[in-house]
């Protein structure tokens, strides 16, 4: 019989669990079968490790045997019915109608770069639960599933594609290069829906410190227990602390930092 969470309490123990990377892709691998604490660390490496263990016991989602980790029945039926429900149904790329631009519009100055913009457009049908099926399309991308958006770095652009249909891109320098990129990314797109994907040998996407830096609020308020915002971005990259340890990053005037920071946290 599997026990599942009733109370409040409870349930938040396993929100809070799976709100961060390192710890679902621990869950992810113990999908596979029982890890030790070595082969695990090779994977997510040793940064707070303990810790993330720690988490994911309380939650009832791991449990420990002989020095061996392992999910427990609740764990397999959560992943289970995340992996069921979280995104729908997977669709078949080539059912998909070919994709149309129908908006672009300047939206705000780039927070990291003012001579820079940040684009929002929109892709009409949206591509829906096809939009993973994209993945492979290009090089340097990252479906998530957590944010339902597909995540494309081209340079120092961060293009995030929705399945509703928006597109957001960052550090553009004009509409006419917008207007461009969009082109290119629905060329690449239709083609895909008529003769299926042909997959590009992915790169391996780093974050920078200094990038994630730029978006923080640069306030050194300490909430979060740094000594500086600069310390917590290094702690930030190295999967050391969580962004909702920076509380004034979730005032509404730093939405839009928050929404780019949570993209880049993708890639960690």
């Amino acid at each position: 019989m599997i026990t599942m969470p009733g109370s409040p309490d409870e349930m938040k123990l396993v929100s809070n669990a799976m709100s961060n990377a390192t710890r679902r892709k621990i869950m992810s691998l113990l999908k596979d079968g029982s890890k030790s604490k070595e082969e695990i660390q090779k994977i997510t490496g040793p940064a707070m490790l303990d810790y993330h263990l720690q988490l994911l016991q309380q939650a009832g989602l791991v449990d420990a045997k002989d020095k061996l980790f392992e999910l427990t029945d609740f764990g397999n039926h959560f992943l289970e019915s995340k992996t069921h429900t979280s995104t729908g149904p997977r669709k078949d790329l080539s059912k998909s109608k070919p994709i149309d631009i129908v908006e672009v519009r300047q939206f705000l100055p780039c927070i990291a770069d003012k001579s820079k913009y940040r684009i929002i457009a929109r892709l009409k049908p949206p591509l829906e639960g096809a939009l993973e099926l994209l993945e492979p399309l290009f090089p340097r991308a990252r479906y998530s599933e957590k944010l339902g958006v597909l995540i494309i770095q081209k340079k120092n652009q961060i293009i995030t594609v929705y399945s509703t249909g928006n597109v957001t891109m960052t550090m553009v320098s004009s509409i006419e290069e917008a207007k461009k990129i969009l082109e290119d990314l629905k060329k690449d797109i239709n083609d895909a829906i008529e003769t299926g994907i042909k997959s590009t040998f992915g790169e391996k996407i780093q974050v920078d410190h200094n990038e994630v830096y730029k978006y923080l609020p640069g306030t050194n308020c300490r909430i979060c227990g740094e000594q500086s915002c600069y310390s917590f971005a290094i702690r930030l990259t190295g999967n050391e602390t969580t962004l909702d340890k920076c509380r004034p990053l979730f005032e509404q005037k730093y939405a839009i930092n928050l929404e780019h920071l949570q993209t880049l946290m993708e890639y960690l």
